[in-house]
């Protein structure tokens, strides 16, 4: 993967198309649907940043993912997140949570982070 990768991790098709769609201008776009085809591509190939959506996704699952890859920002989904479980995420080691049907909120939050994430490695 080049150096604008994001990879999608979203069980709905639909949302999935729809977050792909609004990221594609800025970023090669790579969806997936399983913790382990996400593993494998963070792997083999180092992303700029991911989008998991909570809400199928465990907290667990962020938290494991950041502390492998401390330096990946992962910008989280959820269909109706609250301050709770935005505040759950940041602990977690999320970079931000948003609504997954704001795709628009979704791409500013992954620009932000890739962002922030190339500032703190220059």
């Amino acid at each position: 993967m080049a150096q604008n990768d994001v990879i999608v991790l979203e069980h709905d098709p639909g949302v999935a198309r729809s977050l792909a769609g609004g990221l594609r201008p800025h970023f090669s776009v790579h969806l997936t649907q399983s913790r382990e085809e996400l593993r494998a591509n963070l792997a083999r190939n180092r992303p700029e940043a991911v989008v998991l959506n909570i809400e199928y996704w465990r907290l667990t699952d962020v938290e494991s993912l950041h502390r492998d890859f401390p330096s990946l920002p992962i910008v989280c989904t959820h269909r109706v997140p609250d301050e709770e479980m935005w505040m759950a995420a940041l602990e977690a080691g999320a970079s931000d949570v948003c609504p997954n049907d704001d795709v628009a909120n979704v791409l500013t939050s992954v620009l932000r982070s890739t962002a922030l994430s190339r500032g703190a490695a220059a």
